[in-house]
């Protein structure tokens, strides 16, 4: 049996999991503590990131602008079993987020760069690097 659609991308990659959420909150590095209004949600097509108490910020980043992703975890952060993931992307508002002090921070990493495969094969996209005029490459997102 043919397990692709139409557009020649397999059937599992096509259909998101639906699902799939992982939400992890911002931590006090000392001792780990959740006391802080941060939170990140990772969904098969985006990464949210609500912030505030009084006054609740959403912002999204649609799983198919991010360009990069680097886990970097410090002393403190190993003896509270803490990390933290830089997500570079072609987002607007949040082109470099730092997700600060958070547990399993590498299975989300791992889990954030899978999803962000599957969404880029989903949406047809790639990314590339061009050359400006003066010289300095810039990273851009491409429709193949």
């Amino acid at each position: 049996m043919n397990d692709q659609n139409r557009n020649g991308i397999p059937d599992e990659i096509e259909q998101p999991e639906e699902e799939f959420e992982w939400t992890e909150r911002k931590r006090l590095l000392f001792f780990g503590l959740p006391f802080t209004f941060t939170t990140y949600t990772l969904s098969p097509k985006k990464l949210e990131l609500k912030t505030g108490f009084f006054t609740t910020v959403i912002n999204d980043i649609l799983l198919y602008r991010v360009m990069d992703t680097t886990l970097s975890r410090n002393l403190l952060q190993k003896l509270f079993g803490l990390g933290s993931v830089q997500v570079v992307s072609s987002d607007k508002t949040h082109p470099n987020l730092c997700i600060h002090n958070i547990r399993n921070a590498k299975d989300f990493k791992e889990a954030l760069d899978e999803q962000v495969e599957r969404e880029r094969l989903r949406m047809r996209f790639r990314t590339g690097e061009y050359i400006d005029n003066d010289g300095i490459g810039m990273d851009m997102d491409m429709p193949e």
